[in-house]
């Protein structure tokens, strides 16, 4: 069986490369842009994919993904390219409208005519907005998002139901809960405050401190995406949504502390008010992944930031 991933050489797509080597034939695609370093990409894939077949291709060339699809035949889909960030939206909207809409209809027609078993493809956290109250559930509302970042993303769960019921593509959306690890996104909190606090730079605490997220290790989120690959629905019409989450909300203050006490140096603190676009708390309710395909995170922030720190003061060194 040949499984396709996207965005192979971002955070996540790289570890799930990396886990399903050992099990399947994979190809990736990613499109290698520069929304952070490309080089920290392509040192990624060096590190935990040097003997899978990554190609570098746009989500928006269905001419390139069309032969591809024709060249590799995969049964099964783990769609993880996308344009991320909530703050870049405010700026770069169209990159979002590209990547995340056009790109995301352009998988979906793709796995509808090639005949695709399985798609499973990222969502967010972040589609919650301001209608859910913690612990979200997959059954709260999604129609306030924050931020367009959100928007697409629950466009995309919108338009993966469509395909299910109208052509009967098994299709399975999984909400990302702040993600983190080693090799993880240079422009997220815990690679931004570990660079910082160990290079004594200041960081920036938006909602002054005041903030609490569902930080989730990413060798659990790995986990929970080859769980949902091996577990399509069986509903009529065949989607589901999963939350993948820690489910322990972790306060941005003791995040800090954690951080510093696996760096050894205290964090200059400037502190901020609230960011547009962001949300107060996240919580994953993770009892529905839980029942469908054994989906039970284990790792504290106490166990997986100082990886992360280890991993800074080994990758950046003098840069950090």
């Amino acid at each position: 069986m040949t499984i396709l991933v996207t965005g192979a050489a971002g955070f996540i797509g790289a570890y799930v490369c990396r886990a399903l080597k050992d099990r399947d034939a994979v190809v990736g695609i990613d499109s290698f842009n520069d929304y952070y370093d490309p080089q920290l990409k392509r040192d990624r894939v060096t590190a935990l994919c040097a003997d899978i077949d990554i190609r570098q291709i746009d989500l928006t060339d269905r001419g390139a993904l069309e032969a591809l699809f024709d060249e590799v035949q995969p049964l099964r889909v783990v769609h993880l390219g996308a344009q991320a960030g909530v703050r870049y939206s405010l700026s770069n909207p169209h990159a979002y409208v590209d990547s995340n809409l056009v790109g995301f209809v352009n998988m979906l027609e793709l796995c509808r005519h090639r005949g695709v078993q399985h798609l499973v493809y990222a969502s967010s956290s972040s589609v919650y907005g301001d209608s859910a109250k913690p612990p979200f559930s997959e059954d709260q509302r999604v129609d306030q998002p924050r931020s367009l970042y959100a928007a697409t993303k629950a466009a995309n769960e919108l338009m993966a139901h469509t395909y299910a019921h109208l052509y009967g593509l098994r299709a399975t959306g999984l909400r990302f809960f702040t993600v983190y690890g080693p090799w993880g996104r240079p422009d997220m909190a815990p690679l931004l405050f570990s660079r910082a606090v160990l290079a004594g730079r200041p960081i920036e605490v938006f909602n002054h401190g005041r903030m609490r997220r569902d930080f989730t290790f990413i060798d659990d989120i790995v986990a929970g995406v080859l769980g949902a690959l091996d577990h399509p629905s069986q509903e009529d019409p065949p989607h589901r949504v999963f939350n993948l989450g820690n489910h322990t909300p972790v306060e941005l203050e003791r995040f800090i502390t954690v951080i510093e006490q696996a760096a050894g140096k205290p964090a200059q603190k400037i502190y901020r008010e609230m960011q547009p676009g962001d949300m107060i708390e996240t919580m994953a309710d993770t009892s529905r992944a839980k029942a469908a395909f054994g989906f039970e995170p284990a790792t504290s922030i106490e166990e997986g930031l100082p990886q992360v720190v280890a991993w800074c003061r080994d990758y950046f060194g003098d840069r950090a």
